[in-house]
């Protein structure tokens, strides 16, 4: 991690490209205010030197207005100053929110969120982004304050007596010495706890999610989940109250020499003004100066270690926001044509890193443009890989990915993506309506309810959307209301209806130039499957499109197929040429069709066969 020292130039940016004027605004106050207690100090002494020596009542008035003024500035702009401050603080957070966001949605593929050590880091910057900036820049204006506020007392006590400034100075060593400390231990405890903390964030997900309701009170794990949510929870508290004892042990001290120095000082002045060589306005500003230091020189000890302790945790903010693309390419980077030859695979072989097995193995395809190409194989086999290096959620470890004799590393993701559509196997689900839920697969047609519409009647949801409650009004899930705001809005789909609304969203936009289908039907049952199919046939009719399936009856209908075994293409060609050479292929698609043909004869005598369920 960088040095928290590091992160500061960071974090004064954001507060000033998010919010000048309150910026400004409280630091005039915090000077301001800073100055109150040392001239409430310097007037109360002068009313009281006056009143002592019996002076005229002239002589009291500007010090009296100058007391009375300082005690109304007191009194009214601390409120001036929390409501700058907790303008400062939204819009610094609103900021560095959108700053993370706007970094996390530029990484172009998909490593950095499928790294472990790349969320733990990226949880921690979502973390900290938002409350570390506040606290860094209303710590660092406290510490401003507070450093403002002793100077000022200093100087005044240095008045009455030089060694008596020297001395309150080095009471106050020990408790910053403690706090700059106790910061780095609350860091290291925060860090320590945040994988605790998101383990039992997930129990409470779970204990809390209708996904998981079903299974947990099938099983009766609720009781053991809950058990093991209250662990980590035991072992989070635990580690913050070892911290807070060390805290207090380790302040007893500090605290013990300051209230010996401040007797000290006070049996001192005392003494002196017995003796006629300090005034009683002298002892009052002595008294007030030696408390105010002590108290200032805390307050400011206390807020370096916030900020500090902040700073650290911000660090995780600043890896993340720094981080290089995680795609790199040529600049300035093109944008691909309009597919007109084809796709091409030369050599291509991948791994996710150094540490794994390869995933796809010297893979040479083409898929030329206007025809389907069906990748079949068994899991593991790296079909999925394979879309992920065609959308270029990844770059190849070795080898090339062509569209038209183009590197797309060339190419602008984005520009590329643009010409390319997809469902995928592990398809959202988004708590929104309808009609926003298909509208997201293209941008632009979210406010466009007639090209949502077309969208779900080619993928033959229209019907099944028309028949929600609200029609494509209806909220899907149950996270949030309806735009009633009537809780019973929310609609729960079954997992094939959310699959038909997927494949709408894949086809919103008809200009893309190759369509992915990765397991489009799987969710659905023998008929919608037909239905599915046939309109996916219709769709794909004189198309450049990938089927990467399972149902080899489903991949009989393109133009070529593939088959992966072990990230190696063992087998390719139509169904009748794979079928006729009596391999692989020919292998899988007869076991299959005798599975469907068992099991139609089970259901057809009234007996389970394989795979048959209610």
């Amino acid at each position: 991690m960088s040095r928290p020292t590091a992160a500061l130039p960071v974090v004064l940016g954001l507060a000033w490209r998010a919010a000048p004027g309150p910026l400004v605004g409280v630091l005039v106050a915090a000077l301001v205010v800073a100055q109150l207690p040392v001239a409430a100090a310097w007037a109360t002494a002068a009313v009281l030197d006056v009143v002592a020596a019996g002076g005229e009542p002239a002589r009291v008035v500007a010090p009296a207005a100058l007391l009375a003024g300082a005690g109304t500035a007191t009194a009214l702009l601390p409120h001036l100053d929390e409501l700058l401050r907790g303008e400062l603080s939204r819009a610094v957070a609103l900021h560095a929110q959108d700053r993370l966001y706007a970094v996390v949605n530029s990484f172009a593929g998909l490593g950095r969120f499928e790294d472990p050590a790349q969320l733990d880091r990226l949880r921690l910057a979502q973390g900290c982004g938002q409350e570390a900036p506040p606290q860094i820049v209303t710590g660092g204006i406290g510490l401003l304050r507070a450093a403002v506020t002793v100077t000022g007392f200093l100087a005044s006590l240095a008045l009455v007596s030089w060694w008596l400034v020297a001395v309150v100075v080095l009471s106050a060593v020990p408790a910053l010495v403690v706090e700059l400390r106790m910061a780095r231990v609350w860091a290291r405890t925060v860090l320590r706890v945040t994988p605790l903390e998101r383990r039992e964030l997930f129990y409470g997900q779970l204990l809390a999610d209708v996904q998981a309701a079903k299974e947990i009170r099938l099983f009766g794990t609720g009781d053991h989940l809950r058990a093991r949510m209250r662990a980590d929870r035991r072992a989070i508290d635990a580690a913050h109250r070892a911290d807070e004892r060390r805290n207090a042990v380790a302040q007893a001290v500090p605290a013990a020499v300051s209230a010996a120095v401040s007797a000290a000082g006070l049996l001192w002045t005392v003494r002196e003004a017995a003796h006629g060589r300090l005034s009683v306005g002298d002892v009052t500003l002595a008294v007030a100066a030696t408390a105010a230091v002590q108290g200032g020189l805390g307050t400011a000890a206390a807020q370096l270690a916030v900020v500090r302790r902040s700073l650290v945790l911000f660090g995780h903010f600043t890896e993340v926001v720094g981080q290089p693309p995680d795609l790199p390419a040529p600049a300035p980077q093109d944008r691909p044509a309009p597919l007109r030859h084809g796709i091409e695979l030369r050599g291509v072989s991948f791994r996710y890193s150094d540490r794994h097995d390869w995933v796809l193995r010297d893979v040479d395809l083409t898929l030329p443009a206007g025809t389907s190409l069906a990748v079949v194989g068994d899991n593991g086999a790296g079909k999925s890989t394979l879309v992920k290096l065609l959308c270029r959620f990844y770059d190849p470890t070795h080898g090339t990915v062509l569209w038209d004799g183009r590197d797309i590393r060339t190419f602008a993701p984005e520009e590329l993506r643009r010409r390319i559509s997809a469902v995928f196997q592990d398809f959202m689900r988004y708590d929104l309506t309808a009609g926003e839920n298909i509208g997201l697969g293209a941008p632009d047609a979210d406010g466009d309810p007639a090209r949502v519409r077309a969208a779900a009647v080619r993928a033959g949801a229209d019907a099944l959307v028309e028949g929600l409650p609200l029609g494509y009004d209806t909220m899907l899930g149950r996270s949030f209301s309806g735009p009633g705001d009537d809780p019973d809005d929310g609609v729960e789909l079954s997992g094939g209806q959310w699959q038909r609304v997927a494949l709408a969203r894949s086809l919103v936009d008809t200009g893309a130039d190759l369509l992915i289908l990765d397991e489009p039907t799987s969710g659905l049952d023998p008929e919608a499957e037909q239905e599915v199919q046939e309109v996916l046939a219709r769709h794909r009719q004189g198309r450049t499109s990938l089927l990467i399936s399972h149902r080899l009856s489903a991949a009989r209908g393109a133009d070529r197929i593939v088959v992966l075994r072990g990230g190696r293409v063992v087998e390719q060609g139509d169904h009748d040429t794979l079928m006729a050479a009596e391999g692989r292929y020919a292998r899988l698609f007869a076991r299959q069709a005798a599975g469907y043909a068992d099991a139609t004869a089970a259901g057809a005598s009234g007996v389970a066969g394989p795979g048959a369920g209610a």
